[in-house]
């Protein structure tokens, strides 16, 4: 680091120009970021996949079906809706429900939009569409690629309300933190400069790969907070050493000291993002990777941009002073020296609020985000549950079946091998019922349909229908199930007749066989997460303290504060406090947030650890070394909590509800760590176990 540190700070003004071109560069990317934003995320090669591909492929089904849903409209209402599009010339076919009763019940109705592959762009279809049929009250588009496009534009909407709210904020945090003016708008421009050109890399990313539309939202989130983060430790760091060597001087070793600090901060986090890749669904690796690239971008920002910025505004930097800031370290000693008086009592106290916030953790229900991402107030959504309720499509779901036979389907053989896989599938008391060519020519036997096909004027009928469930070896079957596709029954059918042994080499694809297959994945895929992150902290952290305890208590104290805070978000959002609504928590939560925090919350723990560990080393005490190292780090660890809970809660205001919580359970979890766990457990604990805090088998420790 020394090299590097001096390099930095011998060529400050070329580092600076650098940023200024990579930053312009990137800049052109990333203003084309959103346009390229597709899609929940909710998508992984598998079965479901396969299945789709094969409906599309061998049997023409649709490449998706949008819904022009019309409420209270006439008759002529709906046929000038539907030739407007027709017009278009965009549509692989339309279903009116003029034509379909089925689709026509009282005041409420809804035509199918199907479309085939050859629009790549869906966005611009709906819009081309929804501009079609005017902003008449009453037709609504709605559908996958409705949803997507309204939940991009939300989100937007929010990152623009979480900066307005999260990064006024942020600099009032850092002005209290700072003192002046000039101090307090550099983590913000390290902050843009970290943003910026991690918004033009993702965008290039965004050419080979599909970026899921929530990466919009969580990457900035991170990005900023963790710019903003490091900037603060290093700037507070860089004020210390100017009080004893020249600015120069000051920035090299601020780079050394706070600069090393700040890389293992990010390693921390970029393991819990790297573990993430082992979940093979999109929203996971687009985080993972967006993370990755954002983690990056802000350490090489702290360690060369904003040295470079220090050292050109020199004493500048305490310029615009509005408040005296003083060093009170006496008051956190205080603090400290009560905290350890009784550190059995506050042990317990802590235990007993965080095991109360854990309660609710047993009653989390996860689900896919899909529909209910949206805010109540957009049409698409609205418009939408009054179609599933009014035709009551949440009590039922469709599952499609593909069976394969060597020689085909469609003589006498065949026709009976159809039979015998719709008898077994409706053997299921979940299937309520399966389409076959005898359920829809009405011919309700093989027998009797070979025989019509004998007759020119009824194969001539039965053919085309024939030709629609089979193809080649394959035959299509849907299947009704009396159950939502996201309920628990429906995913363990479609995981039964996946794994079940037939003649008939059977392939499940439809919403509950999505659905199946994103909770395995991380079901399947979680303990291994979590064991990378777990065992590479515990070896980082030992190495780093040399100690077995101190990993061993920070790791335990992560995962009951973690807890602690899912607890809490289940109270918030499922039981439906605080004028929310009661509903669901999205599944990627869990996972995002124990990744993301965990390795956040290793950098308080370092930090704090660190200097607790310097003093054991000179005095050999360990109750003083835990009192001098929470005095001496206590305000900048809460300083930079509170302003990863600013930009990360500001996101509670926002509309998206997957980003929201996923705001609001990283800003619970990041102050749950830096009060109950930094303050008080911490420093309790390290009480409680004496000099044992510093053991480590076969070696010495050398202690003054």
């Amino acid at each position: 680091m020394k090299r590097f540190s001096g390099f930095i700070a011998a060529r400050f003004k070329w580092v600076i120009a650098a940023w200024v071109v990579l930053i312009a560069g990137l800049a052109v990317f990333a203003v084309g970021l959103p346009g390229q934003l597709e899609g929940d995320g909710f998508r992984m090669d598998g079965e479901q996949e396969d299945v789709s591909r094969t409906l599309t492929r061998e049997f023409d089904q649709p490449d998706e079906t949008m819904f022009l849903v019309f409420e209270h409209k006439s008759d002529s209402d709906i046929e000038q809706a539907l030739t407007a599009v027709q017009k278009l010339n965009v549509t692989e076919g339309i279903v009116s429900p003029l034509d379909e009763p089925a689709q026509y019940k009282d005041d409420i109705s809804y035509a199918l939009l199907q479309f085939d592959d050859s629009h790549s762009d869906k966005s611009e279809l709906v819009g081309r569409i929804r501009d079609a049929v005017g902003t008449e009250q009453g037709i609504t588009l709605t559908g996958q690629s409705p949803i997507t496009k309204d939940i991009n534009t939300a989100s937007q909407k929010d990152l623009m309300t979480a900066e307005a709210i999260g990064l006024p904020i942020a600099l009032i945090v850092l002005l209290f933190a700072f003192g002046t003016v000039t101090a307090s708008f550099v983590p913000i421009v390290i902050g843009i400069a970290t943003i910026i050109p991690s918004f033009g890399i993702l965008a290039l990313f965004g050419r080979q790969v599909d970026l899921s539309i929530f990466v919009l939202n969580i990457i900035p989130m991170l990005g900023l907070a963790l710019s903003i983060d490091f900037a603060l430790l290093f700037i507070s760091r860089y004020r210390e050493e100017r009080k004893q060597q020249p600015i120069p001087g000051a920035v090299r070793t601020t780079i050394e000291t706070a600069g090393r600090s700040i890389i293992f901060s990010a390693f921390c986090v970029f393991i819990g993002l790297g573990a993430m890749l082992l979940i093979r669904v999109n929203i996971f690796q687009n985080i993972a990777l967006g993370g990755m690239v954002v983690v990056a971008m802000a350490v090489l920002a702290s360690i060369t941009l904003l040295p470079a910025v220090l050292l050109v505004l020199k004493e500048r930097i305490d310029k615009g002073k509005v408040l005296r800031v003083k060093n009170d370290t006496d008051g956190w000693r205080k603090f400290a020296e009560a905290v350890i008086k009784r550190p059995v009592l506050i042990t317990i106290l802590a235990l007993a609020i965080l095991g109360t916030a854990l309660i609710p953790v047993r009653n989390m229900t996860l689900t896919i985000p899909q529909l209910d991402s949206l805010p109540l107030s957009y049409d698409t959504r609205s418009a939408y549950e009054h179609m599933e309720d009014a035709f009551g499509m949440r009590d039922e779901s469709t599952a499609f079946v593909i069976a394969e036979r060597t020689g085909g389907w469609q003589d006498s053989a065949g026709l009976e091998a159809i039979q015998d896989v719709r008898q077994s599938l409706s053997e299921d008391p979940l299937t309520k019922s399966v389409t076959t060519v005898f359920s829809e020519s009405g011919l309700d036997s093989p027998a009797v349909f070979s025989q019509a096909l004998q007759v020119p004027e009824q194969q001539a009928k039965l053919q085309p229908l024939l030709d629609a469930f089979t193809s080649g070896d394959l035959l299509m079957l849907p299947v009704t199930l009396a159950a939502d596709g996201s309920s628990d029954e429906a995913q363990e059918w479609a995981r039964t007749w996946s794994e079940k042994k037939t003649p008939w080499n059977l392939q499940i694809g439809g919403e509950a066989k999505f659905n199946q297959e994103i909770f395995d994945e991380i079901a399947d895929n979680i303990v291994y997460a979590l064991l990378i992150i777990i065992v590479s902290t515990f070896i980082i952290l030992m190495i780093a303290f040399r100690s077995l305890l101190i990993p061993f208590k920070a790791i335990v104290m992560n995962i009951v504060g973690l807890s602690a805070s899912f607890g809490l978000l289940v109270y918030i959002f499922q039981y439906g406090h605080f004028g929310l609504h009661p509903g669901t928590i999205a599944l990627i939560i869990p996972v995002i947030v124990f990744s993301l925090v965990f390795g956040l919350s290793m950098d308080y723990e370092v930090f704090l650890i660190s200097r607790m560990q310097e003093s054991y080393l000179e005095t050999g005490d360990n109750d003083r070394s835990t009192v001098e190292g929470l005095a001496a780090t206590s305000k900048v660890i809460t300083s930079a909590a509170l302003i990863m809970i600013v930009l990360t809660g500001a996101f509670a205001f926002t509309d998206v509800m997957p980003v929201k919580q996923i705001g609001v359970g990283i800003a619970i979890a990041v102050a749950i760590d830096a009060t109950i766990i930094r303050l008080l457990l911490v420093p309790s604990l390290m009480k409680l176990f004496g000099d044992w805090n510093w053991w480590l088998p076969f070696r010495k420790h050398n202690t003054k």
